[in-house]
């Protein structure tokens, strides 16, 4: 055997001779040829070191250490046919070309050092060769995989050579690392490999122009690396085990390990041929090393532009039209979940979704909400084990023509299903089809409850607005009636008195006033705009403390002649009566209550002050002049002051107030004199 492999070793050394020669003598000064011609010259000697070592019997450690410079030129060949350098100097520093030098050095000299220190131990050789060819393999299936027509025809006969070479050294080194010795009946097959490839390399490299070869890494390829690179990866590991079993398995280790290896071999081709572990590679090459099918950004805008524009009768027939087109689908339907056990359509196109299609969505809806999963009709019926746990009516969803259904989340909450479909088959879909149907079904969701949120809370603000008319109607009754009160209790006891009498009269014209207002306010369901006119306001003042004065403690009103600004009479009156009324109500019959009014240069300043028993900052901060909010209990509505603030204010006033518990209160009301200007402005 010695024999045959120095002559195949030694008729392979005499080839690439040739070869070399007539890479020369073809003068082509190209990088590539150049590069072919150093690969030549690298495998030449390869094939040479190795026929001496059978002739003199040194070391193998100096073949495979030739060997190993053989593999980095022809993988650094296999990189520069991407490389638009065509100049050694710029070559070198190219990005891959680096990267590859440098990896292949330090495995290198991590390996012999390992052997050096072992007593020159081989184990780690013989993982290093398996790991080089590995890795020749894997760029010449990228080199092959993404050339087009033309240039395959060009590299075929350089990959199937290479190809030829890489596979045999790999099985070679394989069952070395396993064995822990390598079989020399193999090894000494490689020269006439070596020989019987260089035809192929010759066809090849006549083929080239130029080196015009480029790869585009497309994801099919890294794909179809990446599962090569993982039953390498896995082959290593079982020949690694396959070594460790034989190391202690004693004189059964061979047969064993032998085993090992096949039972191995079974479960990668097991695992290669599962297409589950197949879609989730392929999966996670696609999120992790490619952009994405979809422009986000775009499709974000986009959809902006169509919520925007969309000219749908309501928002639920704008977000299935919306779904409709990122699947093309030509019917699409949104149904609500009300209940577990009901689901409610809120709109359809071209779908008949009756209580037969309904009963079935219950159950899709449940899987859909647990798992967060799109539902593809077509797959589950290609694949119903892609979708564990769900039972679903192919024949229903055929005959209504259901073949998408996205479920809509707001938040963590589930909200319902779009169900989507075509006369025409959809195409099944891939995950990017499902994130972007997620993040649109996810911004559609918040769109349909922003909207009827709106739609709530405007029904909400009608009865609001009923509400609060109501309100203060009852609150302009409940003034009316306590004027009314006030003569029906003093009418016994001063019915004789002229004075009262002409009081009695000017407090039933006043009410008349103020239910006449009620009544135009009830027919026409909406407060009447108040008319301004130029009034004194002393005189409304003086009348409503006159009003006042039947109860007690008395008010004191100190005021100037001439306090004359625009302002409605009625409005005026109501809520000067009313504070007042309040600064009686908090003061003892022995206390005092003062009434004062003030013309200033731009504006009339009135206060109202009294000894009560006063309120606390946090009361005035958060309650004073809050709606609906009462001291009182059922004598009270609670909006005598917020009428009263929202009345000055509506003028261009202000009202502010000070209050010390025990002490008393002052409110300080500040009005612009021409309060018809200001109002217009």
């Amino acid at each position: 055997m010695d024999f045959i492999g120095l002559i195949g070793f030694s008729l392979a050394g005499a080839a690439y001779i040739l070869f070399a020669l007539l890479i020369i003598a073809a003068r082509n000064n190209s990088l590539l040829a150049q590069w072919v011609l150093a690969c030549t010259l690298v495998t030449l000697c390869a094939n040479v070191v190795s026929a001496l070592q059978i002739k003199f019997g040194f070391s193998l450690q100096w073949a495979m250490l030739a060997d190993g410079f053989k593999i980095a030129c022809w993988s650094l060949l296999i990189i520069l046919f991407n490389t638009e350098h065509r100049q050694f100097k710029v070559l070198i520093g190219n990005y891959f070309i680096r990267q590859y030098i440098g990896v292949w050095l330090l495995l290198m000299s991590g390996s012999w050092l390992a052997s050096y220190w072992l007593n020159y131990s081989y184990e780690y050789l013989f993982l290093l060769f398996v790991v080089l060819n590995l890795w020749m393999l894997v760029l010449l299936e990228q080199l092959y995989r993404n050339a087009n027509l033309q240039v395959r025809w060009a590299i075929w006969p350089l990959v199937v050579a290479l190809a030829s070479v890489a596979i045999f050294d790999f099985v070679l080194y394989a069952q070395a690392t396993m064995v822990d010795g390598i079989d020399f009946d193999f090894w000494y097959s490689r020269g006439y490999i070596a020989l019987l490839i260089t035809p192929l390399l010759l066809l090849s490299i006549r083929r080239v122009k130029n080196g015009e070869v480029r790869i585009f890494v497309s994801r099919n390829v890294v794909f179809y690396s990446s599962m090569l690179m993982i039953a390498g990866t896995y082959l290593l590991l079982m020949a690694f085990a396959g070594y460790v079993i034989n190391y202690i398995g004693g004189q059964w280790g061979d047969f064993v390990s032998i085993g090992f290896l096949i039972l191995s071999g079974i479960v990668l081709v097991a695992l290669l041929i599962t297409e589950s572990l197949r879609r989730r590679v392929k999966v996670f090459i696609a999120k992790n090393f490619f952009a994405n099918k979809y422009e986000y950004r775009d499709e974000w805008l986009n959809l902006i532009e169509k919520i925007e524009t969309s000219s749908g009768e309501s928002h639920y027939q704008m977000a299935t039209q919306i779904m409709m087109s990122k699947v093309e689908a030509h019917r699409g339907a949104i149904i609500k979940k009300v209940s577990n056990q009901h689901y409610q359509l809120q709109y359809s196109h071209g779908l008949d979704i009756n209580e037969a299609i309904e009963e079935h969505l219950l159950d899709v809806g449940g899987f859909c909400q647990k798992q967060g999963w799109i539902v593809d009709v077509n797959e589950y019926q290609d694949a119903p084990l892609v979708y564990p746990n769900l039972s679903l009516d192919i024949a229903l969803c055929r005959t209504k023509n259901i073949q998408i259904i996205v479920p809509i989340f707001i938040g963590k909450a589930f909200y319902g299903l779009f169900v989507l479909g075509d006369e025409n088959k959809i195409k099944q879909l891939n995950w990017e089809d499902r994130d972007l149907l997620f993040a649109v079904s996810k911004q559609l969701g918040n769109f349909i409850s922003l909207y009827e949120a709106t739609d709530k809370l405007s029904e909400s603000k009608q009865f609001d607005a009923f509400n609060r008319m109501s309100a203060f109607l009852v609150h302009d009754l409940k003034n009316v009636q306590a004027q009314l009160a006030l003569i029906t209790t003093n009418a016994e006891k001063h019915r004789d008195n002229p004075e009262f009498i002409d009081d009695v009269f000017e407090t039933v014209e006043s009410a008349t006033e103020r239910l006449t207002k009620v009544l135009s306010q009830l027919r026409k369901k909406q407060a009447e705009q108040s008319s301004h006119r130029k009034v004194n306001l002393s005189e409304i003042i003086t009348k409503v403390v006159a009003q006042c004065n039947i109860n007690t403690p008395k008010v004191e009103f100190e005021y100037q002649d001439d306090c004359s600004t625009f302002i409605n009479n009625d409005s005026f009156h109501s809520v000067m009566h009313h504070l007042i009324q309040n600064a009686q109500e908090a003061t003892p019959s022995n206390g005092w209550v003062k009434v004062s009014i003030e013309a200033m240069k731009r504006k009339i300043k009135i206060t109202i002050s009294d000894n009560g028993s006063g309120m606390t900052e946090d009361f005035i901060a958060e309650r004073l002049f809050r709606p609906f909010d009462t001291t009182k209990g059922n004598a009270g509505m609670g909006i005598g002051v917020f009428e009263a603030k929202q009345f000055f204010e509506s003028i261009g006033g202000t009202i502010k107030v000070q209050s010390t518990i025990d002490v008393g209160t002052t409110f300080t009301i500040v009005l612009p004199i021409n309060v018809a200007n200001t109002i217009s402005s």
